[in-house]
């Protein structure tokens, strides 16, 4: 699946709930979700990881990201080839 195509699913299925929930509570939930992935990457890194729960926290965290851009009307696939593939992407290092 492309980004776009991601981007296109989550609007289909979710914008009239999104866009009436608004920006910060939609951004709330983005948050629950980065902790509950962090939750499941803290069990990874004592050794006790769980892959199923931790693909689905990835993927909770990835589509409510996406729903935040849609909400915003950000293109994520152009957003990404401008500041990564044609702008070489941050210098120095993360």
């Amino acid at each position: 699946m492309e980004i776009s195509q991601l981007q296109k699913l989550i609007r289909d299925r979710y914008f009239a709930t999104d866009s009436a929930r608004g920006v910060s509570k939609t951004f709330l939930w983005l948050s629950e979700e980065i902790g509950e992935l962090a939750h499941a990457l803290g069990k990874w890194e004592k050794g006790e990881p769980d892959h199923a729960n931790l693909r689905e926290e990835f993927a909770d965290c990835l589509a409510w990201l996406t729903t935040l851009a849609n909400v915003t009307g950000v293109d994520l696939e152009q957003a990404i080839n401008e500041k990564y593939v044609q702008g070489g992407g941050p210098k120095g290092t993360k």
